[in-house]
């Protein structure tokens, strides 16, 4: 059965659901950090949707891995940006698993529609 909105893909609800979970970290993080990871954060978790819903947008099988592709190096600049915000200690880590848990939950997702995708042709 054929999809018929990239809204109806796992992969993409998830990463809407961990945009939301981002927003409401960045909200708690010090505002000395407005230009810096706050920024930095937001976009990335926006970029991991949008080029899903992009990608899905696209009918050839190279733009499909492009913006699939752009999507994982998003969620991994995410996941580096995660990895400071611990290491700096400017949230509680309680509040970071589910955070971790729904990113590598897309990343793992993202990585083997990219890896399907290659091993097609």
């Amino acid at each position: 059965m054929k999809l018929q909105s990239y809204k109806e893909l796992i992969v993409w609800q998830k990463s809407m659901d961990l945009v939301e979970l981002i927003y409401k970290l960045t909200t708690l993080l010090p505002r000395e950090e407005l230009y810096g990871l706050i920024s930095q954060m937001r976009r990335a978790v926006v970029s991991i949707c949008s080029n899903i819903a992009e990608g899905y947008a696209r009918r050839s099988h190279k733009e499909y891995l492009q913006f699939y592709s752009i999507s994982y190096g998003s969620a991994l600049e995410l996941e580096t940006q995660v990895e400071i915000v611990k290491r700096l200690k400017l949230s509680r880590l309680d509040s970071l698993k589910s955070i971790e848990s729904l990113l590598n939950e897309v990343c793992r997702m993202l990585y083997t529609m990219i890896y399907k995708e290659k091993h097609i042709t």
